[in-house]
């Protein structure tokens, strides 16, 4: 389809809108996973309604020592993506257009949540983005805009700016999308070397192990709940460690109910040996937290939670994540 390029609010303005208009916010140098969020925004749309790409290089959202400069700027081929990809409008505005009369003074602030993980790590940050955010919501005018949940921070901050400040529109968060190989598509990617993506592949590795423990525990308890308390549940329990899901049969059935301690230790076990390859993996955080505010959860915790680990690989630095429920004796979702 015929992909327009906008680079001021106002050619935006003056478009005719008939159906939904639907968002989707990006810093360019797409790939396939900012493909899958247009994708799915030219769904929800519908064949009347209208899907914007916005292409902004925030330089609020990076801090001292970052990758600003040498962030890759690709408009050409990201129009030509959008395009095939379902986009009717690109709306790559100049910083002028985003920042009139220079950065603003006054900026939203992403509170205590911002500062843990990601805030922790990159100080402003998390301000920075949701001030970018708010002004491309209001330049934009969408009625629905769409996230990715690799970056599963934002997607929290961002519902909680939204609902908090009663900003008039549905926020959509879409699943990671991953390579052949498990790591997670991020415009950083193509930074890294053969061998440094050999390491970083333990970001994602972490997270599988993590939840192939989290799986073992829930298959368990929940045959454990079936059994009665006798010879014959520990027989049963036995027979179970034939399944791939309770490989780790003793680490399992020893681990305080909910599991959460057992389930940081295989991610941590994954990234230390990773610690040790050539080049090493440089651990940020591993952290299993509750999505409502990215606080490390308990290990009688029961619900949903985010298993979530940040680390540098020579120069590059990646994050990644994966949602899982304690307590719902099924798997991970």
């Amino acid at each position: 389809m015929t992909t327009t390029l906008l680079r001021t609010a106002g050619e935006l303005h003056a478009r005719a809108r008939a159906g939904r208009r639907a968002v989707v916010m990006t810093m360019g140098a797409l790939h396939e996973g900012h493909a899958t969020l247009i994708r799915t925004a030219r769904g929800l749309a519908g064949p009347d309604g209208e899907v914007v790409v916005t292409v902004f290089v925030n330089p609020l959202q990076f801090g001292a020592g970052e990758d600003l400069d040498r962030y890759p700027r690709t408009l050409d081929a990201d129009i030509e993506l959008a395009g095939q990809s379902g986009a009717d409008v690109v709306f790559a505005p100049s910083v002028d257009e985003v920042y009139p009369g220079g950065e603003p003074e006054v900026r939203i602030t992403a509170g205590p949540m911002g500062e843990r993980l990601e805030g922790s790590s990159r100080p402003g940050h998390f301000d920075g983005m949701l001030t970018v955010v708010a002004k491309l919501l209001h330049l934009t005018r969408p009625d629905l805009a769409l996230y990715g949940q690799k970056d599963a921070q934002q997607l929290a901050l961002i519902r909680r700016m939204v609902r908090d400040l009663n900003f008039g529109v549905e926020i959509v968060g879409v699943p990671t999308v991953r390579e052949e190989d498990g790591l997670a598509l991020s415009s950083r990617n193509r930074y890294l070397s053969a061998a440094e993506r050999r390491t970083a592949l333990a970001l994602s590795g972490a997270l599988f192990a993590g939840q192939d423990r989290h799986a073992a525990q829930e298959a368990l308890r929940a045959r454990a709940r079936e059994v009665p308390a006798t010879r014959a549940r520990a027989e049963a329990l036995s027979a179970i460690g034939e399944s791939r899901a309770a490989a780790d049969t003793h680490a399992v059935a020893t681990a305080v109910p909910g599991g959460p301690a057992a389930v940081r230790a295989a991610a941590r076990q994954v990234l230390d040996e990773a610690a040790r390859l050539d080049p090493p993996l440089a651990l940020d955080y591993l952290a299993l937290v509750d999505p409502s505010d990215f606080t490390e959860v308990g290990d009688d915790f029961t619900g949903d939670a985010v298993l979530a680990v940040a680390a540098r690989v020579g120069a590059t630095r990646l994050i990644d994540n994966i949602p899982l429920t304690f307590g719902s004796f099924g798997a991970a979702s």
